[in-house]
């Protein structure tokens, strides 16, 4: 693409002013007018919103550049795609040397790594860098630190290509912006700003709790948690504060600078108290205002100085890398998100100790759920109940009451309340005068002409749509520190002292009724038949922490409901939970119909209350859950009730992709509805995660008579069809097969298993030379010891075997046999008794833990793995050495000879017709594996002629010799040599695969068109 004739102008026109230019002439104001704008616009940036666009949606943003402690403020563009920001590009006069002046190119990396942005543009036109922002700036970096790209405006015609390839809105629509910034990563050295800004406030909380434990003698563990969660809150807030100018900057830093820090900043803290009104900083009690969130505690605290002045020290220029205006209300809530995964406990000698909470060990960690996933359940639930209604206090959305359940550090919130801040914006922009003149105004312009909503408007948005509900104290303290950060966002002192003006009212709501503290599954009737409250143990009752709906929200409870019910509830199953919460457990399997089936997981639970919270003329409810329960025994119950409720509305299932970092988790969108009047269908998707946010309602439909208590299958009419036709002409394998085992567990099978040399002998795990019976030893057989028809053993080891196994039972040599007629087996594992009585499963010291059906091994004709992403069963050799088959294997099935052949068994579970079939049905995995468990294998479709109740018939005769046919060809592809021999096997072995394949489909007489729905799904 030729360069524009206007970049030549523009370029021509700067190189006859050039020496004007670099002596400071022009300052960056003018360079932007004159020549940064003009070349953005080139680039497709719509710099002057000609397009008319709401604030929340406008391409480009400019920023106020006040200047502050030397630098601006905030970057001099914000270049956005659909209201999400891409990229900064930081504007500086000529004369300022962008090739080695450190502090410009501190500052835009700056401004970029606290927005989590991966590139940004540094720019006085006569010069062009371009930096990596993902490594965390430091003042001393020199100016080419992180620089991927630097060329001068000489350059600009030579590169126009490269430029409107990368940084045109186009290009970074069509993902080139993405693919460019991914491929620039360097890995090494990277710490990006969530990262980052975790390990600070983590290292505040430890020395705060260490420090406040040793001055304040007395202090409990929960007084102790609320003191540094309030303290940590109270700075970072003021900080931001100052960043977005709405305090004078530089308070904090003042007070760190004296004697008597802490005294200095309470001092602070009451002047926020009385300009606020937030819960945040409460001090006293004032009519009218709940005492729930009253402190009048922590004032009264000791802090030592120092303590505070490095905190305090690390939040301002140049020293801190973290410009708080610019940070994403997202980024604080994914740091507080892991932030809250841990707590503070009081060791016996009164020390601070910070320990992972029990239930975030047992999960593995906190999770925390990406943006774009928060934002299309709020479209779909609150976005759809606002659509028809009108705003202002009159308006159909006043009445709109949003809560999430688990609000955790208030992601789910922060996302409704954004949408509805946006909605609202949108609508008043529809009749500025009507909306603009009233006397309570709901928008009014700022200095630059842009239309906003006021902070009065702000304010009842959020007091009125906006609930919360969490079991953590302090994560309720950060989802309402969040809303509030979100409340004053965009806002300056200057403008919201032209407001207060107008209501004279401290700036901020108190969100006590609407964010608040409690177990949403367990109400007071928790103690119902217990002891009297005040014999009650005081951990438990912290603990417990229950809720009582109706007291708590009188207004909404009572009188019908929420209308959405959105959120990620935790994901915990019960097995863990019984370890640190034993009454809960029994109390919700009786309470709660969804855990009334056995085992469970916490949020099946948190969806029957979901359910229950909705109101009954229209809610809705949508969160993010595992799809386990599709499938599984356990989501029986949760299957049952939203099938007899009719509220399922639509599914999105993500399959094996993940939507966590760090944690492999199977999750779905589940979408319910309380409108009396269901559709016929449920709206389904099976995509890929990011995916979502292109979904245009191309979505697929299911009918609802196939949502009840049995498995739900998210499949297509066609789909639906294909495996109604295989499974009418079938039987279920589970009438075929005579048994189905999962292999043995051990339970230290670093003393079993022992490893054999090349020379033969046999060595512990460390390496320990050790000689045992051979009589007594077997090989145990692993996953990978079993392939596509062919059962071919590789491992190098031996595995200790004391049972004596018959046709059909199985018995553990009795210890005095054992001692005598093994005596060196015997002693290996006395010597290792200490090891071995620490496995809780064991009902003998030298036995297995789990030994599964030994004799049904023994007898096994078929070996299915545990998991498998294409048919890969294998048929046992007719003479094999002595195995034992391990759990991690996977199962060894039997057939009945008497119904069937194994061999023809084995041609139709291989092939990709019976194989589409498992994947229908069965958990899906990471990667597209699948699990072969009983509960999904048994249910397989075998063809009634596949049976010996039928006359054998020609295709089924080919399928049995093709099936030995190719166990020989694969035989002898383990014996071949040369590469050559190899690969003529191996096409020969495709082609055989392809013909049972292909005889399959005609054993099933499945059309051309049912053919390409199962080739296209197996590969």
């Amino acid at each position: 693409m030729p360069a524009p004739a206007e970049l030549l102008d523009l370029i021509q026109r700067f190189d006859r002013n050039l020496d004007a230019y670099r002596s400071g002439q022009y300052n960056e104001t003018q360079v932007r007018r004159e020549f940064i704008d003009p070349f953005l616009k080139l680039l497709g940036w719509d710099v002057d919103n000609s397009k008319g666009y709401a604030e929340q949606y406008k391409d480009v943003v400019h920023e106020d550049a006040i200047k502050v402690e030397g630098t601006t403020k905030a970057p001099d563009y914000s270049l956005r795609i659909g209201g999400q920001r891409k990229l900064f590009v930081e504007a500086k006069k000529p004369s300022v040397n962008i090739k080695q002046d450190i502090a410009p190119a501190f500052q835009v990396r700056r401004y970029a790594w606290s927005a989590k942005l991966p590139l940004s543009i540094l720019t006085d036109f006569e010069e062009f860098a371009v930096y990596d922002c993902r490594h965390r700036p430091d003042k001393n970096d020199a100016a080419s630190h992180s620089r991927i790209m630097y060329f001068t405006f000489r350059e600009y015609e030579e590169r126009w290509d490269e430029l409107v390839g990368l940084f045109s809105p186009k290009s970074i629509m069509q993902g080139a912006f993405d693919k460019f910034a991914q491929s620039s990563k360097k890995k090494r050295g990277t710490a990006e700003v969530d990262d980052a800004f975790l390990a600070e406030i983590s290292e505040w909380r430890d020395t705060l709790a260490r420090n406040i434990a040793l001055r304040n003698d007395g202090i409990t563990t929960r007084q102790l948690n609320h003191a540094v969660q309030r303290t940590i809150d109270r700075l970072i807030f003021l900080r931001i504060a100052e960043d977005r100018g709405i305090e004078a900057y530089g308070r904090l830093r003042e007070r760190a600078e004296g004697k008597e820090v802490y005294a200095s900043l309470g001092k602070l803290f009451q002047q926020a108290d009385a300009k606020y009104n937030s819960g945040l900083f409460h001090f006293k009690a004032e009519k009218g205002r709940s005492d729930e969130s009253l402190d009048t505690f922590t004032l009264g605290l000791s802090i030592d100085d120092k303590v505070l002045k490095g905190i305090i020290e690390r939040l301002y220029y140049p020293d801190s890398p973290y410009q708080f205006d610019v940070i994403p209300a997202d980024i604080l809530g994914q740091v507080y998100e892991q932030f809250l995964g841990k707590v503070i406990r009081l060791t016996a000698g009164g020390q601070a100790k910070v320990e992972e909470k029990p239930e975030v060990k047992k999960a593995g960690g906190v999770f925390y759920t990406p943006t774009y996933i928060v934002d299309y359940i709020v479209e779909q639930t609150v976005g759809k109940l606002v659509d028809g209604k009108k705003p202002g206090k009159a308006g159909g959305v006043s009445k709109l009451r949003v809560l999430d359940p688990a609000c955790g550090s208030g992601s789910f919130l922060i996302g409704a309340y954004q949408f509805l801040l946006d909605w609202h914006l949108g609508e008043y922009l529809k009749d500025t005068g009507r909306w603009a003149k009233r006397g309570e105004p709901t928008i009014y312009q700022n200095q630059r002409g842009e239309w906003r909503l006021t902070i009065g408007e702000r304010k009842r948005i959020l007091l009125n749509n906006i609930y919360g509900v969490d079991i953590d104290p302090q994560a309720v303290e950060v989802t309402k520190l969040s809303l509030l950060l979100k409340v004053m966002e965009g806002e300056t002192e200057q403008t919201l002292g032209t407001q207060m003006r107008l209501l004279p009212e401290r700036v901020l709501p108190n969100l006590s009724q609407n964010i608040q503290c409690g177990n949403s599954l367990i109400g007071p009737d928790f103690y119902d038949g217990q002891m009297s409250l005040g014999l009650l143990d005081e951990e438990e009752m912290y603990r417990v922490n229950v809720f009582d709906w109706a007291a708590a929200f009188p207004d909404i409870v009572p009188w019908g409901g929420f209308d959405a019910v959105i959120g990620n509830p935790p994901y915990i199953r019960i097995q863990a939970m019984k370890q640190w919460a034993p009454k809960e457990v029994e109390f919700y399997k009786t309470a709660y119909q969804s855990a009334s089936r056995g085992n469970y997981d916490i949020y099946v639970v948190f969806v029957e209350k979901g359910l229950k919270l909705l109101n009954n003329n229209n809610g809705l409810l949508g969160f993010i859950l595992p799809s386990k329960f599709f499938s599984t025994d356990y989501g029986l119950a949760i299957r049952q009730l939203i099938s007899e409720t009719n509220t399922l509305e639509k599914i999105i299932d993500f399959g094996h992709h993940q939507v966590f970092e760090n944690a492999t988790t199977y999750t779905c969108l589940l979408f319910l509805s309380s409108k009396n009047e269901p559709t016929t269908n449920v709206e389904f998707l099976v995509i890929e995660p990011e995916e979502i946010q292109n979904i245009r309602g191309n979505y697929a439909q299911l009918d609802r008579r196939f949502i009840s208590e049995q498995p739900w299958m998210l499949i297509k009419t066609g789909e639906r069809d294909l495996l109604e036709k295989i499974t009418s002409q079938s039987l279920p394998l589970s009438k075929i097969m005579l048994d189905m085992a999962r292999g043995s567990s051990t339970g230290a099978d670093k003393v079993f298993v022992l490893k054999k040399t090349k020379s033969g002998d046999l060595v512990t795990h460390e390496n320990e030379k050790v000689q045992i019976e051979a009589e007594i030893l077997r090989r145990p057989i692993y996953a990978t010891d079993f392939h596509r028809y062919l059962f071919s053993p590789k491992n190098s080891e031996e595995i200790i075997f004391p049972y004596d196994v018959q046709a059909n039972d199985y018995t553990l040599f009795d210890e005095s046999y054992f001692k005598s007629c093994f005596p060196v087996a015997y002693a290996y594992l006395s010597s290792k008794k200490s090891v071995l009585n620490k496995r809780k499963q064991a009902k003998s010291w030298y036995g297995y833990s789990a030994p599964r059906s030994l004799n049904v091994h023994e007898q096994a004709e078929i070996f299915i793995p545990l998991l498998a992403n294409h048919g890969m069963f294998a048929l046992a050799p007719n003479e094999k050495d002595p195995f034992t088959l391990m759990a991690s294997a996977g199962f060894s099935l039997r057939i009945d000879s008497q119904i069937a052949s194994k061999e023809l068994i084995a041609g139709l579970i291989n092939s990709k017709l019976i194989f589409w079939n498992l994947s229908l049905i069965s958990n899906k995995f990471r990667g597209g594996w699948i699990t072969c468990t009983k509960q999904y294998f048994s249910k397989l479709p075998i063809h009634e002629f596949a049976t010996n109740q039928h006359k054998p018939l020609p295709i089924t005769d080919q399928i049995f010799e093709l099936v030995k046919t190719l166990t020989d060809l694969k035989t002898k592809e383990l014996l071949v040599k040369t590469a050559q021999e190899r690969t003529m096997l191996q096409r020969q072995i495709g082609a055989v695969d392809r013909q049972i394949d292909q005889l399959v489909y005609a054993l099933y007489e499945l059309t051309p068109e049912e053919i390409a729905i199962v080739e296209a799904a197996v590969k």
